[in-house]
């Protein structure tokens, strides 16, 4: 009786789902023009898409265009060796993926965020193993205000829910208001953020020891995530990863990349 109750409810659900896409037809998450599943893209758009695939640095997860070998470094991690342990990016930052990140973090298309994490979770399956803290980076009160939503805690919401893992956005809170980094140059990034984060109160403890994956959207120099990662560090934290949806090419951004 319990079988035949689940497959009448599968049904109904299935039912429910054919009858919502006829109201509102599946659409390309990027273009708006209908597609055959939701939550996809159509051809045109998934063909302007930069995945990134191996081989990459190990550590900072930039890609390379030749396989260099097992455990060969970016000269970048080699010259100034960050403060995480991995960072892993799901697709390369460019005006077709600045899309998705812009209609999410100024738009209100909270709809974009479970699909884009859906990308971050398969280029971070080694980052998120059992026990990992998901911690969004934070945006300062003013600003979270003034936005409605950090993109980055709707990111790390949907990695939880699709992995299982806990999300902690307690353990980091921002705290002074930076200038925004959009225009700024590597340098100006690093002094901007330098500082800006640290535990929450009363956290310190409880990260002591953790393993913990910071998500955000976009990883441009790498100075947010360096200044947060230092913060998370000198909690306690036994390891640091990185999980972005983007990251900036740093073969096409020299002046910026700064791992």
């Amino acid at each position: 009786m319990i079988a035949i109750g689940e497959r009448l409810l599968q049904g109904a659900l299935r039912g429910a789902r054919r009858v919502a896409d006829f109201a509102v037809p599946p659409q390309c998450l990027m273009c708006d023009a209908l597609t055959g599943e939701p939550g996809g893209c159509c051809a045109r758009c998934w063909k302007r898409l930069r995945f990134i695939e191996a081989p990459i640095c190990p550590v900072s997860g930039r890609p390379f265009a030749h396989d260099m070998g097992e455990g060969v470094l970016s000269p970048e991690v080699i010259a100034a060796p960050p403060p995480y342990d991995r960072a892993r990016a799901a697709i390369l930052y460019d005006d077709h993926s600045r899309l998705l990140v812009t209609r999410l973090k100024y738009a209100d298309r909270l709809d974009l965020a479970p699909w884009m994490a859906r990308w971050m979770v398969r280029a971070g399956r080694e980052l998120l193993e059992p026990g990992a803290i998901l911690v969004p980076v934070p945006l300062h009160p003013l600003r979270r205000l003034k936005r409605r939503c950090n993109q980055s805690a709707e990111l790390a919401r949907a990695i939880a829910r699709g992995t299982g893992l806990v999300m902690r956005p307690d353990f980091l809170v921002r705290a002074r208001r930076t200038r925004q980094q959009v225009g700024l140059t590597g340098g100006q990034r690093k002094r901007n953020v330098a500082g800006a984060f640290r535990p929450g109160a009363g956290r310190a403890v409880e990260i002591a020891g953790r393993h913990i994956v910071l998500v955000d959207d976009v990883y441009t120099s790498g100075a947010t995530v360096r200044a947060a990662c230092h913060a998370l560090k000198r909690a306690g934290a036994r390891q640091v990863d990185v999980l972005t949806f983007a990251r900036v090419d740093a073969s096409a951004n020299p002046a910026l990349y700064d791992v």
